[in-house]
C-alpha cells in the first residue's frame, strides 16, 4: 500500500485530492499538511511513495521545503500542484527535485496522467512547460526573464512584490540590510529594470 502527503493550506483541494487518490489507488494512507512545520512534523513521522504540494502557503518557504524533501527524504517523489505560474515557477521547482508541475486548472485526465508517471519514476511536464523548454532552448537563453534569477535574488524579488521594504526583508531572510541590498540592486541589473514600480509592471506581465 502506497502513502500519500497532501500539502496544501485550502481544505476543499486537501479533499479532492484525496478523494481521488483514494478511487484511483486503492488501498492508500493519505496524509495532510497546511503549511511547512506541519508537513515536516509529517515527513519526520511517516515515510511517503509521493508528495503533492502546492507553492503558495502562509508561513512557508515552498522552495526551501523542496530542497528540505529531496535532501532528507531522496526516495519520497514530488509533484507540484498550483495555481502558480507555470512559466514561472516550474523549472525552479523541477530543477530542485520536483518530478512534476501540475496546474490546479488541468483537467481529471491530466492530473491522473502526471500522478501515474511520478510514481512510475518519470519526470512529468505538460504541453505548455515542454513549449518553453523548446524556445528557450533554440533562443539559447530563457524566455522568462526571472530565471535567470538566484535563489536568494527570486527570494527577494517576491518579498519586494508583497510590499516589504530592505529592513524587513534582512529580517525576515536573517541577512544584512546591506546584503538584502545587495541581491536587489543584481536582480535589478539582470532583469534590466531600475525601480520597483517597473518590477512589478514586469511581473504582471509575466503572471509572477
Amino acid at each position: 500500500m502506497k502513502r500519500y502527503l497532501i500539502i496544501d493550506d485550502h481544505v476543499v483541494i486537501r479533499t479532492g485530492i484525496k478523494f481521488l487518490l483514494l478511487e484511483k489507488y486503492h488501498p492508500a494512507e493519505i496524509h495532510e499538511a497546511f503549511d511547512g512545520e506541519s508537513s515536516m512534523h509529517q515527513l519526520k513521522e511517516n515515510n511517503y511513495d509521493l508528495v503533492i504540494m502546492d507553492i503558495q502557503m502562509p508561513n512557508t518557504n515552498t522552495l526551501n521545503l523542496m530542497e528540505y524533501i529531496k535532501k532528507e527524504y531522496p526516495a519520497t517523489k514530488v509533484l507540484v500542484y498550483s495555481m502558480s505560474a507555470e512559466k514561472i515557477y516550474a523549472k525552479r521547482f523541477l530543477k530542485n527535485g520536483a518530478m512534476g508541475f501540475l496546474s490546479k486548472d488541468a483537467p481529471l485526465k491530466e492530473i491522473i496522467n502526471a500522478i501515474d508517471k511520478v510514481l512510475n519514476n518519470k519526470i512529468y511536464i505538460s504541453d505548455l512547460f515542454a513549449e518553453i523548454l523548446v524556445e528557450d532552448s533554440y533562443a539559447g537563453k530563457p524566455a522568462n526573464p526571472f530565471d535567470q534569477l538566484s535563489k536568494r535574488e527570486f527570494e527577494i524579488t517576491k518579498l519586494l512584490l508583497s510590499g516589504q521594504t530592505l529592513t524587513e526583508i534582512s529580517q525576515s531572510l536573517k541577512i544584512k540590510t546591506s546584503t538584502a541590498g545587495t541581491h536587489k540592486q543584481r536582480l535589478f541589473e539582470k532583469l534590466t529594470i531600475s525601480n520597483l514600480l517597473e518590477l512589478k509592471e514586469l511581473a504582471t506581465t509575466y503572471n509572477l
